[in-house]
């Protein structure tokens, strides 16, 4: 029997000192504080501080939108999908090890944002920031964005983040079950001990490849780090008794599997009645993940983002027995929603900055995640060795790949094909290129026209944030492995929909008869404009219409269509 593991953390035993790490979970359901109100915040952090000094552990923290709380005057979006602002677990017993993990890490299909707030584009939102600095709104804003890859059917949420956790081993690592996070966080937001607090920002980003010294000595890196570092003096200021507060150590360099980090550490010390509730009042959001002045540079998160943060860029940690308290700033970090995953990647965005360098920071700190790679796909079908609508199949192949930024050779495409097609039978050929060597599958081909079974989606597909790989026929289908996953066993495929219009099937076209005329859903409708659809279409067999979802009712006839199978009559399931 597997083991439930409500949460999980491995974090240093001495957070800034090498001298060993706690490595614990808990499997007994906790008692939960949780809440979405601003007013009850504060009461949450003390509750669970009294908790812990009552000697119980408690795991949790904040999301960013609980900037609201001490300063009004500091506008964010509200956090997460369920808009929580905080969210401990208080757990009575003993933590326990790890169980057993294979610590693989799946390869997900993980699609970046394209649009931020108001429809801007990154690099226009990147430019707008660089000139509100210039104009001296701030001196640097932290801005972000999503990635998002579909939540498989049985997706293991532990496995996953012990996969994580094995690829990046080191840092401030917690999972939460109920709050719906994995996090790998490198990066220390505070560590208080008795009266000592100590903060560790993190800022500056460089690819593994590069010589760790490239990052240590960019004057644009280092002036960035600065910034925070001062931006946290003052904070810390707010907290800790005058004079106390100092810088440890500034611009550390931290190597990571994937990349470079640069680090300072500044500490203070409080009075001996100061609460938790008070060192997050001065402290959060951590200035790193805003910018600097803080309050300026969260209104211009608030208003150039395009969703809230949720769990991403607030706070996630441990409270020991006793009150001793260390916590994250959760980046590097995995959220879990029904049908999704979500993650925040981003960099301080300063007067110098280059759009396209922020970019390829961006994409280089989202490699954590092991995302598959996206590859183009086309699927013939192959009669006595001619491949039926080669031309078409080999149009689409060239435009996708140009699309999508994928490097594609076709003469390399066009000899891999002449070398793996028979020259006798019927057979299905797929075919996956682009940013890479060609590689080609063929199986024997499945019965042409042949009457199939279809279902209506159990889910609506988000056609407009997966449009990158609706419009283009990619190895990214895994929103279509979802819906096949959740179908009736007996389909044999399912009818996509948006919610309120019907697209496409996961495996080819779709057609409805209607008052004596087929039709098949515009491409406009969020779908892949198939090659024997756009046969059809040429040929008059079929006319392009909008079609909701009651339509299917009303059809008289219903078709499957693709360049494998081709017109198959169906049913619906």
């Amino acid at each position: 029997m597997t083991t439930r593991v409500w949460a999980a953390f491995d974090f240093p035993e001495q957070p800034t000192a090498n001298n060993g790490r706690q490595r614990f979970c808990f499997t007994t359901a906790p008692q939960v504080l949780r809440t979405a109100d601003p007013a009850q915040v504060s009461a949450l952090i003390a509750t669970a501080e009294q908790a812990a000094l009552a000697g119980s552990w408690v795991v949790g923290g904040l999301g960013y939108g609980a900037g609201q709380v001490w300063d009004g005057a500091q506008p964010v979006q509200r956090g997460g999908a369920e808009g929580v602002l905080a969210h401990f677990e208080i757990y009575s017993g003993e933590p326990q090890p790890w169980p057993a993990s294979t610590g693989e890490l799946p390869g997900l299909d993980w699609l970046p944002e394209t649009r931020l707030a108001g429809g801007r584009s990154p690099s226009a939102a990147i430019a707008e920031v660089r000139e509100r600095i210039a104009a001296g709104d701030f001196y640097q804003v932290n801005l972000t964005s999503r990635w998002r890859a579909v939540r498989p059917v049985g997706f293991d949420l532990f496995a996953y983040f012990a996969g994580l956790a094995a690829a990046q081993p080191d840092g401030y690592l917690l999972y939460s079950e109920l709050a719906g996070v994995a996090s790998i966080s490198p990066e220390l937001f505070f560590h208080r001990r008795d009266r000592d607090v100590r903060t560790q920002p993190m800022k500056g980003t460089a690819p593994a490849e590069r010589p760790g010294a490239e990052l240590l000595n960019s004057a644009k890196d280092r002036a960035e780090n600065l910034m925070i570092v001062d931006l946290l003096r003052n904070d810390l200021g707010r907290v800790c008794l005058p004079g106390t507060v100092v810088v440890d150590r500034l611009f550390e360099l931290h190597q990571l599997p994937t990349l470079w980090q640069l680090t300072s550490t500044v500490s203070g010390r409080t009075s001996a009645a100061t609460t938790l509730v008070e060192v997050f009042a001065a402290l959060f959001p951590c200035g790193s993940v805003t910018g600097a002045p803080k309050a300026a540079a969260m209104a211009a998160i608030a208003e150039l983002e395009a969703s809230p943060r949720g769990w991403y860029c607030g706070a996630l940690g441990v409270i020991r027995p006793g009150g001793e308290a260390t916590f994250n700033v959760p980046i590097r970090t995995v959220e879990f929603a029904d049908d999704q995953l979500i993650c925040g990647v981003g960099s301080g965005i300063v007067t110098d900055s280059d759009p396209d360098q922020e970019l390829a920071e961006w994409a280089t700190k989202a490699r954590f995640l092991g995302a598959a790679p996206l590859r183009a796909i086309e699927t013939m079908r192959s009669v006595d060795g001619e491949l039926q609508r080669r031309e078409a199949h080999l149009a689409r192949l060239v435009a996708s790949c140009a699309d999508l930024g994928l490097s594609l050779d076709l003469d390399e495409v066009l000899a891999a094909l002449a070398g793996a097609v028979p020259a006798s039978g019927d057979h299905r050929v797929r075919l996956v290129a682009g940013d890479g060597p060609p590689m080609v599958e063929v199986t024997p081909a499945p019965p042409s026209g042949a009457p199939v079974g279809l279902q209506l989606a159990a889910e609506p597909l988000d056609v407009v944030r997966l449009e990158p790989v609706i419009v283009h026929k990619t190895t990214y289908r895994a929103h279509y492995d979802r819906l096949r996953a959740l179908a009736d066993p007996r389909a044999f495929d399912v009818i996509c929909h948006d919610g309120t219009e019907l697209t496409e099937c996961c495996l080819g076209s779709l057609a409805l008869k209607l008052d004596g005329v087929w039709y098949t859903p515009p491409v406009a409708a969020g779908l892949l404009a198939g090659t024997m659809r756009a046969e059809l279409l040429a040929a008059g067999r079929i006319a392009e219409r909008h079609l909701p979802i009651a339509s299917l009712a009303a059809a008289e006839e219903l078709a499957f269509f693709n360049s494998v199978r081709g017109w198959c009559p169906a049913q619906l399931i």
